[in-house]
């Protein structure tokens, strides 16, 4: 599909889909000729968001005991109302984990 044509060298560009090395998916286009890739405004914020909502609660992994365990952040804990003392439900997924909160 061509939608647009290159800032470079004035050619028609096509549209193609990414990913990044986290798995985030994008669109972005190409230039038939010399090569030149660019990312919407659009696309960049979305995937921008995502790396900061990834960023924004990654927690280091301890180990107690034989177990490994990990801090759930003050803001986590208070938006889906976690409480110390509280039995969770940990759902093994592909390539995550779910926590489900009582």
């Amino acid at each position: 599909m061509i939608f647009m044509n290159c800032t470079k060298c004035r050619n028609k560009m096509i549209k193609k889909k990414g990913i990044t090395p986290e798995g985030f998916e994008y669109t972005y286009s190409k230039c038939v000729e010399c090569g030149e890739e660019i990312v919407d405004l659009k696309q960049l914020h979305e995937v921008a968001n995502k790396y900061r909502y990834m960023k924004k609660y990654s927690v280091k992994i301890s180990k107690w005991g034989d177990s490994l365990a990990m801090r759930i952040p003050k803001e986590l804990a208070k938006e889906y109302n976690i409480k110390s003392d509280e039995r969770i439900t940990l759902i093994p997924e592909k390539k995550s984990i779910k926590i489900i909160t009582p």
